[in-house]
């Protein structure tokens, strides 16, 4: 997930805390159920949930049983488990299945785009990735497309870019759909803070939204950047880098996810805690 980012994954990346700006609580799983806590690593919501994804817009998809529903910053159901996938709200919206069909839902749990795509993402600065037919291209927020499918494969738009597959290769369009980076990677992931992490061959580093490396590439995995820092990979261990591609965190994780808010999840095999931007930990990994 942190390494090429393909569109089919990303009606899952909240499964990987893909955490948001807005985000001021944080899934954690304590014996098997999961919960929140605050940015000080203090409990606020009791783990009672077989799954949950992130806060944004002051509600979280959480599954109860075999279905997802969301709640309240306060742990209260505000619409309840009835989803096959439900994901965070981006841009307004929350991408959910139903029937084996993606679609896209409103605050007060209504249909605003029906269930009809095989594949899609999340919404953002206007535009959200669906596939039809084997391909993909972007819907506004009425369901029309303003982007006609033709892509391989097709990611978030972030940044005034939006990742693309054509020809088995990575690069970029503007909203109009114009291709502005051309497609020669071989993995690539959502711009973030004006930067990208894009694969090269077996290594990964990162473009600026020229399409010009700014990071070589040296890493065997790589993730995105928020606040100034991106999870980067030597062997199999994740760490954080700086905009210059410096350590400041060094690797020792098996897993790690965005910084938000001055907290980043990371996962130690399958436990799961939270560290500040010095490595330390606010939350201890837990099951």
């Amino acid at each position: 997930m942190l390494g090429a980012v393909l569109a089919a994954a990303l009606v899952l990346a909240f499964l990987l805390a893909r955490v948001f700006i807005n985000q001021e609580q944080f899934p954690v799983r304590m014996n098997g159920k999961y919960g929140f806590i605050d940015n000080s690593g203090k409990l606020a919501i009791q783990p009672q949930f077989d799954e949950a994804g992130t806060f944004e817009d002051g509600l979280a998809p959480v599954k109860v049983g075999d279905k997802w529903g969301y709640i309240d910053a306060k742990g209260k159901l505000s619409m309840p488990p009835q989803f096959e996938i439900a994901d965070p709200f981006s841009d307004g919206l929350a991408l959910v299945g139903s029937n084996h069909k993606f679609g896209y839902i409103d605050k007060e749990g209504k249909f605003a785009i029906n269930p009809q795509f095989l594949g899609a993402g999340r919404f953002a600065e206007g535009r959200a990735p669906v596939a039809v037919d084997g391909r993909w291209g972007f819907v506004d927020k009425t369901g029309k497309f303003v982007i006609n499918p033709q892509f391989e494969e097709a990611g978030n738009f972030s940044d005034g870019r939006a990742l693309i597959k054509m020809n088995n290769k990575f690069g970029y369009v503007d909203k109009e759909g114009k291709i502005v980076i051309n497609p020669q990677f071989d993995g690539a992931g959502d711009f973030r803070e004006g930067r990208a992490v894009a694969q090269f061959g077996e290594k990964f580093g990162f473009i600026d939204k020229d399409g010009k490396v700014v990071i070589n590439p040296q890493f065997d995995e790589a993730g995105e950047f928020s606040n100034g820092l991106a999870p980067a990979a030597i062997g199999r261990r994740f760490g954080y880098i700086d905009k210059s591609g410096k350590f400041v965190i060094n690797p020792q994780y098996d897993q790690a996810g965005d910084f938000v808010n001055g907290l980043a999840p990371v996962w130690l095999g399958e436990r799961q805690g939270y560290i500040d931007k010095n490595g330390k930990y606010v939350w201890n990994p837990s099951v």
